[in-house]
């Protein structure tokens, strides 16, 4: 007879990024959360951006772009560089179709599938031919340095990587916001269907982390992809159910972090980090023998990757514990 087992494992793993460790532990967490209100409202009424949002718009005195052309971009200065896993950048490329590069701009007007094993970084937080819908569009941005949003960004971080005593010193926040509409006022009201969605860089001068957050997000009838690269995709990651534009409406519903609309990042190359999983086996032996640690080592990268973890983590076995007898 086969008798089930509680174990407690502890493994190493090695990551150019601390993606989620606290979070992923817990294996009651999923992809997909309970969904949030609906912040699409009425002409009468004024448009709120959900509220995992970083403030926007020139309310918040964001430098405002608003749709040029196709395959248009903006080159931002950083007034503080930004490590994006491992390399340093003074400078990144906003471009109108939600995407963000370091190294140049992207003449492509939809995603080059992840991984692109290129010669590129970037975040694509909804990357798509979204300047060429025919839709009112535009993009903000604001770069903080003190305040109540760099208080906001370190209690963030904190609660997604806890343990980390991370203080933020410097915050970008980028947001796009597409209405179908080529009138202000159903574009200011959000009183036709919307695209909404933001980046937010973080760092402390030493550790960066990256948020992305979702709101109403449209049906889109072309190629679309969530998510990030790196040069030769050393480290990448694609959102779950973002490359499906009939599926995109739902992102503001998922996460890794267990907050809707959210996912949240770290771009650090090199950390280590030791987890616990509580896993259930049908045989001891399982974990003992060698060639089945690979397996279930190989199904535990999984799920982590799954969730936000580094593409190339390593995995080692540390210690394997009996929880029950």
């Amino acid at each position: 007879m086969r008798i089930s087992q509680h174990l407690l494992v502890f493994i190493s793993v090695l990551s150019l990024t601390r993606a989620q460790t606290a979070t992923v532990a817990a294996t009651a967490l999923e992809s997909t959360v309970a969904p949030a209100e609906n912040a699409t409202t009425s002409a009468a009424e004024p448009w709120t951006a959900p509220a995992i949002f970083y403030p926007f718009r020139s309310a918040a005195g964001d430098t405002e772009h608003f749709l040029t052309g196709d395959e248009s971009y903006e080159s931002v200065a950083l007034s503080t560089p930004y490590t994006f896993f491992g390399r340093t950048y003074n400078s990144l490329y906003v471009h109108y179709n939600g995407l963000l590069t370091f190294n140049q701009p992207e003449p492509a007007s939809g995603p080059n599938y992840n991984p692109t094993r290129g010669a590129e970084d970037f975040i694509a937080p909804l990357w798509s031919d979204l300047d060429d819908m025919g839709w009112m569009g535009m993009f903000s941005y604001q770069q903080y340095t003190n305040g109540s949003v760099l208080t906001r960004a370190t209690q963030d971080i904190n609660q997604y990587f806890p343990q980390m005593n991370f203080t933020a010193s410097w915050v970008f926040v980028v947001t796009w916001d597409y209405v179908d509409s080529v009138d202000m006022n159903s574009f200011i009201h959000h009183s036709a269907q919307a695209i909404t969605f933001q980046v937010v860089l973080i760092s402390n001068g030493s550790l960066s982390f990256f948020l992305i957050n979702y709101g109403d997000c449209a049906v889109i009838y072309d190629q679309v992809e969530a998510g990030y690269d790196t040069i030769n995709s050393i480290d990448h990651f694609v959102i779950p159910g973002s490359t499906n534009g009939y599926s995109v409406s739902n992102l503001r519903n998922t996460s890794n972090v267990n907050v809707p609309g959210r996912w949240a990042f770290g771009a650090n190359s090199g950390l280590e980090s030791i987890i616990g999983v509580q896993i259930r086996l049908t045989s001891f032996s399982d974990l003992t023998q060698s060639e089945n640690i690979e397996a279930v080592l190989l199904k535990i990268k999984q799920d982590l990757f799954s969730r936000g973890l580094s593409s190339s983590i390593q995995m080692k076995l540390r210690e394997v514990k009996k929880t029950q007898p």
